[in-house]
């Protein structure tokens, strides 16, 4: 059976609270409807499954979001993976649970 993710939410958080997240965060910037983000999301579900100890938020995405805004996204979906707050990784439209994984490792080392 394939994991599951939580819909994206639209109550995005500031900025400044995201870059003083502690530990290990996973922001995916997408949207519901959005056909790349729903041919990711049981890839991206599976490899999560396995990674319980990264904070996963889906934030919705769009015209005027400044949290998107503010990371420079520009296509869906976006990760991007923070270490403390600090972006170490980013993947565009990701289709291979490899390196999606590996990004995921990338937050423990």
């Amino acid at each position: 059976m394939t994991a599951t993710l939580p819909p994206y939410t639209a109550l995005e958080p500031a900025r400044a609270e995201v870059d003083a997240l502690a530990g290990a965060t996973l922001l995916e910037f997408g949207t519901a409807w959005c056909g790349y983000c729903q041919a990711t999301a049981p890839v991206l579900a599976d490899v999560m499954a396995t990674h319980s100890e990264v904070r996963h938020m889906r934030i919705e995405d769009g015209k005027g979001r400044a949290l998107g805004r503010s990371y420079r996204v520009k296509l869906w979906p976006t990760l991007i993976f923070l270490k403390e707050g600090i972006e170490v990784a980013r993947l565009v439209r990701p289709t291979d649970p490899q390196i999606i994984h590996e990004a995921l490792v990338s937050l423990s080392s």
